[in-house]
């Protein structure tokens, strides 16, 4: 049997697709083999959001190349798309495809052995008005899966080199959301996290759809206990979103809203499309809608003329939002993107020095988060055994351990908090 690897790199969306490349794969009988093993073929999915990601896609290119000087090598997604010559030129390479053109990937990399040829089937993405098929029928594992509902992006943020990786937004059929949803029910899993590049831009492509009605919609179908939102757009956020994601009674209490900055100049350069107290505004809301809510974010620190006043603000407004967790990241000039012409680049040292700070401030409220839940009886979606404990993650995403073994994985059950530890909770699993 012909065996394939796979290296994933960057964002949920990625980890999605490579699935949906697995599942191409092994309906056409490849066996999928850990990126450690021998393969025939290896499929780096790669990511551009950051020059560390660029660094990582070539090393696995490298690293793969390696592992079996006769594979084939296909590098595939975001970074192939912005550099498709770059990529082609690195030794090692048979095939570059970018964020189109995934749905053959098995039939590309079949030429490429059988006629001994390098191909490149990049296309330029801004033109591209068709959302591509890539579905999922069934994983390994039956706890929570993502399904892919939206392509693309419109906001053209100054530091974001994304919209000219996946090009403007294309919204998926909603029967199509659907019907994936439910083989995913019948195969047994519990949660499903809805996702896109910019999820909350589905529908507006489409004649009087939106979001949520994705939501509504899949929440009627029968065996599905949770839905999930990957990142969205804090403007998307209202009272009528609210009122109705709330009827469902199945969205988690769990909105990861994209600050980037706690300081309105500094959004303002960002191009962002709110100001702080619109987006102070919102989190308020969310708590009067689900007061339990976890409220996570992403920072930049470094953005170009950032000035020590500026990210005291953003410290303080991260200090004063209270979020359950942030995820800070060191600003990354990507070629093509206005940002990266701006002047006052800041030095590495500062940047270093305010991820550090942010990063202890996110420490301090994710513990505080956590500790209001010790003693309270939550509900856990359980998925992983580890040395004798299981774990999973509550509806508002705080992740915790109890005592028990595989036999309880996929199941939602209360548990009894009792402690906390590092990043997560301790809990014990009550009388059911």
């Amino acid at each position: 049997m012909k065996r394939v690897a796979f290296y994933t790199l960057g964002c949920k969306v990625n980890q999605y697709e490579t699935e949906a490349m697995e599942e191409l794969f092994k309906n056409r009988g490849y066996e999928i083999v850990s990126n450690r093993e021998e393969a025939d073929i290896y499929i780096i999915n790669t990511c551009t959001v950051t020059n560390l990601g660029d660094r990582k896609s070539r090393q696995f290119i490298r690293r793969a190349k390696k592992m079996n000087e006769d594979s084939i090598i296909a590098a595939v997604g975001c970074y192939s798309q912005v550099a498709p010559e770059e990529v082609e030129a690195i030794d090692g390479v048979d095939i570059v495809v970018g964020t189109t053109d995934r749905n053959r990937i098995v039939d590309l990399c079949e030429e490429a052995k059988s006629k001994n040829k390098k191909i490149n089937v990049v296309k330029d993405i801004k033109y591209h008005k068709e959302f591509e098929p890539l579905n999922i029928s069934d994983l390994p594992y039956k706890t929570r899966a993502y399904i892919k509902i939206q392509e693309g992006c419109n906001q053209f943020c100054s530091y974001c080199i994304i919209p000219y990786a996946r090009g403007p937004i294309r919204s998926r059929d909603l029967e199509d959301i659907i019907m994936e949803a439910k083989r995913l029910a019948k195969a047994g899993f519990k949660e499903i996290i809805l996702t896109g590049i910019h999820v909350t831009s589905y529908g507006k492509d489409l004649k009087g759809l939106s979001l949520t009605d994705v939501i509504e919609e899949v929440a009627k179908i029968d065996g599905i206990e949770r839905i999930r939102l990957s990142s969205i757009e804090p403007t998307f956020v209202d009272k009528d979103f609210l009122e109705r994601v709330v009827k469902t009674g199945k969205l988690c209490d769990h909105f990861h809203l994209s600050l980037q900055s706690g300081s309105d100049s500094v959004l303002k350069r960002m191009n962002r499309k709110y100001t702080t107290k619109e987006y102070r505004d919102i989190v308020k809301l969310i708590r009067e809608y689900m007061p339990e809510a976890g409220i996570t974010t992403d920072i930049i620190v470094g953005f170009p003329g950032e000035t020590d006043e500026e990210f005291e603000e953003s410290y303080r407004f991260v200090e004063d939002i209270r979020f359950s967790r942030i995820h800070v990241f060191k600003y990354s000039p990507r070629k093509g993107t206005p940002a990266s012409q701006f002047k006052e680049q800041i030095p590495g040292d500062i940047k270093q020095i305010r991820s550090d700070r942010l990063i202890r401030l996110g420490d301090e409220l994710m513990e505080e988060f956590h500790k209001a839940f010790i003693g309270r009886t939550l509900e856990l979606l359980l998925e992983e055994e580890k040395d004798g404990f299981i774990e999973g993650y509550t509806t508002n995403y705080i992740r915790v351990k109890v005592k028990g073994h595989n036999d309880l994985q996929g199941k939602i059950l209360p548990v009894r908090i009792s402690g906390q530890e590092e990043d997560f909770l301790i809990g014990e699993i009550e009388e059911f």
